[in-house]
């Protein structure tokens, strides 16, 4: 039984560990702070349990990442298969997995620009298991059809492809993605939300069960290696999320 209240950054944090239990090597983005901490929970997890070491590559830190030339060495090492897992966000994503970085509206005159695509739709491609991570859970973000498909979630019969989603995480549910069908399934609500709620929110259809699973909480152990060696080593890449992660704590110990 939980003592300690778990924050809603800490049950995306642990629910990002679990999703990817059993890769190798995992790449974050420069600006992906809870994916971040996720991936160093895996690793300290196993490092405590004595198994196989987790490789973790976070773009711009020194202690995390041992690329020394950023991104592009990070897309020769995911060509040649040695990056198992990456994060994808999107300003918009549809029920195919498809993720639009570019903008609102018709193309190229769109009403809302974003930062643009990057080389989302190349490691899209290469890497195994892409996490789709949104923590705004709304039918702004989840359509029916993106207006403009930076990276496509499923590809013609045929074409040579090794990567592509593996899953997708809210604010409110966990999603598992079927690539044969090339359509999402929910597989549990965070507490405090509901199905209903879900499927209000979300602009595209999606398999379920009658009752879906409640994401589980973090065991005592879990989340005291959380807040301990993780958080501590997440403050060289992301100080200020990682103080505001300390506020958040204190306040829900606070309540």
């Amino acid at each position: 039984m939980m003592t300690n209240p778990t924050t809603p950054c800490e049950l995306l944090i642990v629910t990002i560990a679990r999703l990817l239990d059993g890769i190798s090597h995992v790449a974050v983005g420069a600006s992906s702070p809870i994916p971040a901490a996720g991936a160093m929970l895996l690793r300290a997890q196993k490092e405590v349990a004595g198994e196989r070491p987790v490789r973790i590559s976070i773009l711009g830190s020194v202690k995390h990442n041992f690329f020394t030339n950023g991104s592009a060495e990070l897309f020769d090492c995911a060509a040649q298969g040695r990056v198992d897992a990456f994060f994808l966000g999107g300003g918009q994503i549809d029920g195919q997995g498809n993720v639009n970085l570019v903008g609102i509206g018709p193309y190229p005159r769109s009403q809302v620009r974003w930062p643009g695509s990057f080389g989302s739709a190349y490691l899209y491609y290469v890497v195994p298991r892409v996490i789709l991570f949104r923590e705004e859970h709304t039918r702004r973000v989840f359509v029916e059809h993106v207006d403009f498909v930076s990276a496509p979630g499923t590809s013609e019969a045929g074409t040579y492809r090794t990567g592509g989603p593996h899953a997708l995480l809210t604010g409110r549910g966990v999603f598992s993605f079927d690539r044969t069908r090339g359509g999402f399934r929910l597989e549990s609500i965070h507490p405090g939300h509901n199905l209903a709620e879900i499927i209000e929110e979300t602009g595209f259809s999606f398999e379920h069960d009658a009752q879906p699973m409640t994401t589980a909480a973090p065991l005592e152990a879990t989340l005291a290696l959380l807040r301990d060696r993780v958080l501590d080593e997440l403050h060289e890449s992301y100080p200020d999320f990682a103080q505001q992660w300390r506020n958040e704590i204190a306040g829900a110990q606070a309540e």
